[in-house]
């Protein structure tokens, strides 16, 4: 499951959807209840696409309190519509489009967690299937979203990563091609669109975090994602 991630700049995002750049500002990298970027479309499949600022784990309108952003970043597809967090936003069909430049995920192999980095081979930006949530915080909106996960236990990539022993998952690319299709997909459409992707396409490379100080001496930090 994806708990860190990089995001392609304004200019890249832009580039790819051929739309105007995100007015807002967003970090490097999005971890669960930071702000990052989700993109949707509008009312017709020929609208133009709609990047938004939205918190990195889905808040639904009866959230009491944001923190719940820290379990809800990932959803299950096999029961996002029957979640408490998930099924209204299913059910609503508040499909979007997460763009990545990169995620990060926990690889086990050498015996010890090691934080690896899995990009598209071209280095180009991709976008993986989400759904989102409009709440309200103090009279304004706050939108969030959450990646939609699938079993990858016979994936020749990610079935590389997480805990031995643990069900490996994977989120979802969403070809260029199908973009339009998920976000304006019914239950059924958006579930036949949930399939693995093409691991010929992607690579994968130890990315351990840069090493900082502590009590003047440099000690490497490596928290991997959950």
């Amino acid at each position: 499951m994806c708990a860190n991630y990089e995001l392609p700049t304004p200019r890249h995002l832009r580039l790819s959807l051929q739309t105007l750049e995100p007015t807002f500002s967003y970090a490097g990298e999005a971890y669960p209840g930071s702000r990052a970027v989700f993109v949707t479309a509008g009312e017709t499949k020929t609208a133009d696409f709609s990047p938004w600022p939205g918190v990195f784990g889905l808040l639904p309108a009866w959230a009491r309190d944001d923190k719940l952003a820290r379990a809800t970043y990932n959803a299950r597809s096999e029961t996002v519509a029957e979640k408490p967090s998930f099924r209204q936003a299913w059910k609503a069909r508040r499909f979007c489009l997460i763009p990545v430049q990169s995620i990060f995920e926990p690889s086990y192999e050498s015996g010890q967690a090691a934080r690896w980095r899995i990009a598209h081979r071209d280095a180009e930006p991709f976008f993986l299937a989400g759904i989102w949530e409009e709440a309200q915080r103090q009279e304004q909106p706050l939108w969030s979203f959450s990646m939609l996960t699938i079993n990858a236990d016979s994936h020749p990539l990610m079935r590389r990563f997480h805990k031995p022993g643990d069900e490996k998952r994977s989120v979802v690319v969403v070809p260029q091609e199908r973009w339009r299709d998920w976000l304006y997909a019914d239950g059924r459409e958006a579930r036949a669109l949930l399939q693995p992707f093409d691991p010929d396409a992607f690579m994968a490379s130890p990315a351990p975090r840069p090493a900082r100080k502590s009590a003047g001496v440099e000690v490497a930090k490596d928290d991997p994602a959950v």
